[in-house]
């Protein structure tokens, strides 16, 4: 417990920003369901809630002073179930095309926003991690993993958003999860879009890494 009161006061600023941009992006969300009587945004909220989970486990894990291989090994398997829901929000930037609001501008402000805090949360979890690992592996592995999670992500994005899987239906329905994987992985001809939309979305993740990476690195210089 003392370990978790020292790091809520050694990173107030970064939770305090959390906070304010989260409760900002719910706040227009809220002039949005008054002005057009609609409450179609209100899965954002939830889509917060499950980028907030990764980012709490590696906040969690920090925290602590000491952590044997196996505890890391099944922290870090949940962890990875959970954390392509950060980046998953930019997708919901498909929701305008059925927009019919006049208030465009407002639903581009609202989703980008929850958006961005899904970024942010995703980028402050990577480097958490990064952290975490630093003890447990060399340093080569280490950033080729990664990068490898931040492909692994989109592959997740892609079958949250266009074969509507879950984090939890791995326990289930790992059957048919697996199933489409395995085809995706084995027919790649077919499935050419979803090895495109993975590469991209995980250059964009691993791009906007390094840019996260050095604007800290900058400012605790």
């Amino acid at each position: 417990m003392n370990n978790i009161k020292q790091l809520i006061f050694s990173q107030f600023k970064t939770f305090s920003l959390l906070s304010v941009s989260i409760v900002f992006s719910i706040v227009l969300l809220m002039i949005r369901m008054k002005l057009t009587h609609s409450f179609f945004y209100l899965f954002l909220v939830w889509n917060v809630f499950l980028a907030v989970i990764p980012f709490a486990i590696t906040t969690y894990l920090v925290s602590l002073p000491k952590l044997n291989k196996l505890k890391l090994i099944i922290w870090f398997g949940v962890w990875l179930l959970f954390l392509p829901n950060a980046p998953y929000i930019i997708t919901d930037l498909l929701h305008l095309k059925i927009s019919n609001s006049h208030l465009l501008w407002l639903d581009i402000l609202v989703i980008s926003s929850f958006a961005l805090v899904g970024l942010m949360l995703f980028y402050l979890s990577m480097v958490d991690m990064k952290t975490i690992l630093q003890e447990s592996m060399k340093s080569n592995y280490k950033d080729s993993l990664i990068i490898f999670i931040h492909f692994l992500c989109g592959f997740g994005v892609y079958l949250g958003r266009y074969l509507r899987y879950n984090s939890w239906e791995i326990v289930q329905d790992p059957i048919s999860l697996f199933t489409d994987i395995l085809e995706i992985i084995h027919q790649p001809s077919q499935y050419y879009e979803a090895w495109l939309f993975t590469l991209l979305f995980g250059a964009f993740l691993t791009i906007g890494y390094w840019v996260f990476q050095n604007f800290k690195y900058k400012s605790e210089t």
